[in-house]
C-alpha cells in the first residue's frame, strides 16, 4: 500500500469537509461541495475500504471490541487539527467499546499526517494503527 497516496486522498477529503462546514446550508455553493465530498468518499472507500477494514479489523481485535466495522470514511477526523473531544462539537470518528475499557466512552478516528486510527479517551489520544 502507498501510504503516501492514501494520506493525500485522506487530506483532500477532510479538507473538502472542512470547506463544506465552513459554508451556510443557503449558501449556493453547498450542494456541488456536497456532491464533490460524497465523490471523494466512495472513491477513497473503494480505492483504500479493504486495506483500512484490514486495519479495522487488527485494531478491533486488540481493543477486544465486537463493534461493527463501519466504511472507513465513518471514522473521518473533521479537520486536518486531529482528532479532537469537544463536547461543544458534533463527536467525531465511531463510537467503540472495548474489554479492555469497560465501561468507558471511546471513539476511533481515521487522521491524516500521517493516515492512522486514533483512539480518544476523553483528552486522551492512543494511536493504534499507522499506514505503512
Amino acid at each position: 500500500m502507498n501510504a503516501t497516496a492514501l494520506n493525500n486522498s485522506l487530506v483532500a477529503i477532510i479538507q473538502k469537509k472542512e470547506e463544506l462546514n465552513a459554508l451556510d446550508y443557503n449558501d449556493a455553493r453547498y450542494d456541488d461541495i456536497e456532491e464533490e465530498l460524497h465523490d471523494l468518499e466512495d472513491d477513497f472507500n473503494e480505492e483504500y475500504g479493504d486495506y483500512l477494514e484490514d486495519a479495522l479489523e487488527e485494531v478491533h481485535g486488540r481493543l477486544k471490541s465486537d463493534a461493527d466495522i463501519l466504511l472507513p470514511t465513518a471514522y473521518l477526523a473533521s479537520s486536518l487539527n486531529g482528532a479532537q473531544d469537544d463536547d461543544d462539537e458534533e463527536r467525531e470518528g465511531v463510537w467503540v467499546e472495548s474489554d479492555e475499557f469497560p465501561g468507558v466512552e471511546m471513539r476511533l478516528v481515521l487522521v491524516a499526517n500521517p493516515a492512522r486510527f486514533v483512539l480518544l479517551i476523553g483528552d486522551q489520544q492512543r494511536v493504534l494503527w499507522t499506514a505503512e
